[in-house]
């Protein structure tokens, strides 16, 4: 079992998007054979690269203000928004809001089969 603040993982940068940060807090190395739980920040103004994997995301928005840009439409999200983003679709997450966006988001391991 592993029980923490998720402070305690360190926050490492995003790869291509400019102040966002990430914290895996539990990995595969934790003992969890199947999935990833990734704590993200996004700074006022900030956003994720705009991108596409075959994985699904499930996300919960912890707190600020902002939205999901998707293929077809563009989503509001805030604090106590849940979202799940299907593999394959196009989609980056941007931070509309006074304070920082901070979310949980699921992703599995590996590719399944």
């Amino acid at each position: 079992m592993k029980v923490q603040h998720y402070t305690a993982t360190p926050a490492e940068p995003v790869p291509g998007a400019e102040g966002v940060t990430v914290r895996w807090v539990i990995k595969e190395a934790d003992g969890a054979p199947h999935f990833a739980m990734r704590l993200f920040e996004v700074p006022p103004g900030g956003a994720s690269e705009l991108h596409t994997h075959w994985w699904e995301h499930e996300i919960y928005f912890l707190a600020g203000a902002g939205h999901i840009h998707g293929e077809q439409a563009d989503h509001p999200v805030a604090e106590g928004t849940v979202a799940f983003v299907p593999g394959g679709e196009l989609h980056q997450v941007v931070n509309d809001g006074p304070g920082v966006l901070r979310f949980i988001c699921l992703v599995p391991h590996q590719r399944p089969g």
